[in-house]
């Protein structure tokens, strides 16, 4: 599985803050089914700090089509918060985009308006 052109980056920059990588990627078990969180070819991140436990799910948005991405995106994130607790209840889920997809993010009405 490829990792996501923001990977790398992700992960140093949770290092950074104080967050112990502890899985990379993370798998999410639900009865027999066992899959990275991340579905695509991106991986996701799991990570602690002060107690505190994560999962970062790192999306590049690459493709030509930003509301697809996010709608993409948004259904990943929907499924993981939904299952994680079955196997974590205690771990939160996140996402990570980079600053020039978030402002576009938010001057995209179908997005905002999600």
């Amino acid at each position: 599985m490829a990792k996501d052109v923001f990977h790398n980056d992700v992960r140093i920059a949770l290092e950074r803050d104080g967050w112990t990588i502890t899985h990379d990627p993370y798998y999410l078990k639900i009865d027999e089914v066992s899959y990275p969180i991340d579905l695509g070819a991106e991986q996701p991140i799991g990570a602690e700090k002060a107690g505190q436990k994560i999962v970062v799910e790192v999306k590049s948005f690459l493709r030509e089509s930003l509301v697809n991405e996010f709608h993409t995106a948004l259904g990943q994130y929907l499924d993981y918060e939904t299952n994680l607790p079955f196997q974590e209840p205690d771990r939160e889920v996140y996402l990570a985009v980079t600053i020039k997809i978030f402002r576009q993010m938010l001057k995209t009405r179908a997005i905002v308006n999600s």
